[in-house]
């Protein structure tokens, strides 16, 4: 058969076409088929680590990132059944990645970080910690960065590749935490008195601990006060409010008890003073006749 000045073999191109509509078919199929393995793989390591306890993020990232290569696979089988060269596509595939790696190299440091943090947990949500001179609760921990809500509610978010190059505060890793009180009383004061009634009111508290009991040590002496210390242990939970009491009633049994907490105060002592005071003390002598002829 001939068309336009060409001779068209009509059983080859039906062939041919039938050949090619037979891959195309076929590579369908395998995407088809292979999308939904690779959904049902995705969902049976769902349940794998969600029976070992995995932290969710760590969970969701890990579930995407076994779609996402199985799909690829899945992809590059299709495109070879239709006659595509997959080694091409590979090594196109590798350059953009080697490219993305080098524009996101900071990203990709804290994704690194990301993933120590969400598998070692130095924290997990709900915790309340300090990082890089922040302090707040843990609301969200991503691949990224992490965020910090605050006593204010201001949100804080910090990259991941800083947190795990500086040192982090966990106050809420442990169940128990002692609170550390000083207050400064007069070099006049009875150090006995205010130590008593201290370690009375910390003790009579329904939040602190009898074991360890609570104690009080003079801890410095300073320029202006003589400052005592108190420990004593409570629950985290109860931290806060325990030490705001304490603070309080500290206040009025002090006063109560006539025991200043004084101020910062200086003494200036100043060379030559006494002698210019007592130069003012001094009244003129009375000018003699002999005098005022000279001054005239």
């Amino acid at each position: 058969m001939e068309f336009l000045g060409f001779t068209v073999d009509v059983a080859t191109l039906t062939s041919n076409a039938l050949e090619l509509v037979i891959k195309v078919a076929l590579a369908i199929l395998i995407f088809i088929v292979g999308r939904w393995l690779a959904k049902k793989a995705v969902a049976f390591s769902d349940r794998l680590m969600t029976r070992s306890h995995l932290d969710a993020t760590v969970a969701s990232f890990l579930s995407r990132l076994l779609y996402g290569v199985l799909l690829v696979v899945v992809i590059l089988a299709a495109l070879s059944k239709v006659g595509v060269q997959t080694t091409s596509v590979v090594a196109i595939l590798g350059g953009a990645a080697v490219a993305v790696g080098l524009s996101l190299k900071d990203q990709l440091s804290n994704f690194a970080a990301g993933i120590m943090i969400v598998t070692f947990r130095p924290f997990v949500r709900g915790d309340y910690v300090q990082i890089l001179g922040h302090t707040g609760t843990v609301r969200e921990i991503n691949l990224i960065n992490t965020h910090l809500t605050t006593t204010t509610n201001h949100d804080i978010i910090i990259p991941n590749g800083d947190i795990t190059t500086s040192a982090t505060i966990n106050y809420s890793s442990l169940p128990n935490r002692r609170v550390d009180i000083t207050l400064g009383i007069g070099y006049d004061a009875d150090i006995k008195t205010a130590k008593d009634i201290m370690i009375k009111l910390a003790t009579d508290n329904p939040l602190s601990f009898a074991d360890p009991a609570p104690i009080v040590r003079v801890t410095n002496l300073g320029d202006n006060s003589v400052d005592l210390t108190l420990n004593v242990w409570t629950t985290n939970d109860d931290w806060w409010s325990m030490q705001c009491d304490l603070l309080e009633q500290f206040k009025y049994a002090l006063d109560d008890n006539k025991i200043d907490i004084p101020f910062p105060q200086r003494s200036v002592h100043v060379k030559g003073l006494d002698m210019l005071m007592g130069n003012k003390d001094q009244t003129p002598a009375p000018l003699s006749s002999l005098d005022k002829d000279n001054n005239a």
